[in-house]
């Protein structure tokens, strides 16, 4: 049995219509598990007394995704906040900011678009950002709660320190002075040889002693002969 070539023809279309269909559906799982608006999340954040409207993407695959951020007033409308920005995403998260001197209680929008026309996401963070109940910019503290400056201490003495100062110099003092020369005489004592000098003249003596009792038993015993 032969396969006509018309059939032939029509299992190649049907084969290559079964491809394509499968390589969409693997491209969108695909797409779908690169980038999720769980993805992303929005804080309003003070650095300096300056508002900023700070998003992060925690996006693994690092999907570039457009951020644009709305001010919604109470009415309904909304107004853009700065320009667009891109964004790749990261396990650590990479963070875009916007600068925005926020309001107190304020209502953001914040829209997520990745891929051509926003085909892989195209979604707003959910819920809308609102901001902190207090502003960056803080009132400035009150003239009654302002620390006053602290008074100098007065420079006239006290007192206790007028009655205790010392009498100025050259006043003569009524404690009796030391008498004239005692101090170099105790250092005289205290450092003079007199007791090295005796000895020595002690010694000298009884050698001189011994040598003229010798001469004088020599001279005699020379009489005798």
């Amino acid at each position: 049995m032969t396969i006509s070539r018309r059939t032939a023809r029509r299992s190649v279309q049907i084969l290559g219509v079964a491809a394509a269909s499968t390589a969409l559906a693997v491209s969108a799982a695909g797409s779908a598990l690169a980038c999720t608006i769980t993805e992303f999340s929005a804080e309003a954040k003070c650095e300096g007394g300056k508002g900023s409207i700070v998003v992060t993407d925690k996006d693994r695959f690092g999907t570039a995704a457009t951020i644009t951020v709305y001010l919604k007033s109470p009415a309904g409308s909304e107004t853009p906040v700065g320009q667009p920005l891109v964004v790749k995403g990261s396990a650590e998260g990479t963070t875009v900011t916007f600068n925005e001197n926020w309001a107190p209680k304020a209502e953001y929008r914040i829209h997520v678009s990745a891929g051509p026309n926003g085909q892989i996401l195209d979604k707003d963070i959910n819920p809308n950002l609102t901001t902190p109940a207090e502003g960056c910019s803080k009132s400035s503290p009150s003239p009654s709660a302002t620390p006053s400056a602290s008074t100098p201490a007065s420079a006239s003495p006290t007192p206790s320190a007028t009655g205790s100062s010392s009498a100025p110099a050259g006043t003569p003092s009524n404690a009796p002075s030391p008498a004239a020369g005692s101090s170099n005489l105790a250092e005289t004592g205290a450092n003079s040889n007199t007791g090295l000098i005796a000895g020595v003249a002690g010694a000298l003596v009884v050698v001189g002693g011994g040598a003229v009792f010798y001469g004088m038993r020599r001279r005699g015993a020379n009489s005798g002969r």
